[in-house]
């Protein structure tokens, strides 16, 4: 007997590609339309309008929305892998019961469902006057994303020998010096992976933003395309516009990525 054929799968890896691709393409058809064409969103406008890009630009301030998301997103994802990486190292190689009650802890975190405890986080950010403030939305974000960052580097680095760290202490180095000598180099997938899935929540919140950022100038990308719907009014098509424009940063960011985050996925979880 000959092995089974394995022709069935480019029609299913062709249905799975087109069922993502379709929201896609969906989303490119409403931006380049113009709001009075009624026709399906299947079919593909024949002309162009780029109004939409304009109004999305020029009314819904979609530029000072993307760099408030920009300044949050980076300042939040430098400290998540900062920190993730740092907590992360002790924990995988000194397994004592109280750094694996410290990981249980941290992994029970991502548990929380964050609007349980939106209205004390509110609370305090009021206190500390971080209602306004980048630094109140970036130490929210660090705060929730924290967990997965420590899970992934901790994950990655158990599979990493430890008889690299004893020839390090052999060769005079101390934990400081092994980790950011020997073990930081090694951590290139798992950051991308950690850079690329925590970036992608900070660069989508909504719900966060949406109490903590109440002042116009600092409004983020969610919160400029949620501006475009209300109870008696929308603009579907500038949405569409502003959204597509808000997804560009994000998919060159995974694009440059895409090798070390695979990888780094796949170690981090199997490993």
């Amino acid at each position: 007997m000959g092995r089974p054929s394995n022709a069935w799968r480019i029609p299913v890896a062709a249905v799975i590609l087109l069922v993502f691709l379709a929201p896609f393409y969906i989303l490119l058809s409403v931006a380049f339309r113009s709001p009075q064409d009624l026709n399906s969103y299947w079919r593909f406008p024949t002309q162009l309008h780029l109004e939409n890009f304009t109004d999305a630009i020029e009314n819904g301030k979609i530029l000072l929305s993307m760099a408030n998301s920009l300044i949050l997103t980076v300042g939040a994802v430098l400290l998540i892998t900062v920190v993730g990486a740092l907590a992360a190292y002790p924990l995988a190689r000194c397994r004592t019961r109280l750094n694996q009650g410290i990981k249980g802890f941290v992994m029970g975190v991502m548990m929380v469902p964050p609007l349980s405890i939106l209205v004390s986080l509110y609370s305090v950010l009021v206190k500390m006057h971080g209602v306004n403030q980048y630094w109140g939305i970036i130490l929210i974000l660090v705060t929730f994303e924290l967990p997965l960052s420590i899970f992934l580097y901790s994950n990655f680095i158990s599979s990493i020998p430890g008889a690299l760290d004893e020839a390090a202490s052999i060769d005079g180095c101390g934990p400081v010096r092994t980790f950011f000598r020997i073990i930081l180099p090694q951590l290139k997938p798992v950051t991308a992976s950690v850079v690329i899935l925590t970036g992608v929540h900070c660069w989508n919140d909504y719900q966060f933003s949406l109490y903590v950022l109440q002042s116009p100038k600092l409004r983020t990308i969610p919160l400029a395309i949620a501006s475009y719907f209300s109870q008696t009014t929308s603009n579907i098509n500038a949405a569409a516009a502003a959204a597509l424009l808000a997804i560009l940063p994000i998919v060159i960011v995974f694009l440059f990525l895409q090798k070390y985050f695979i990888q780094g996925m796949v170690d981090s979880a199997i490993k």
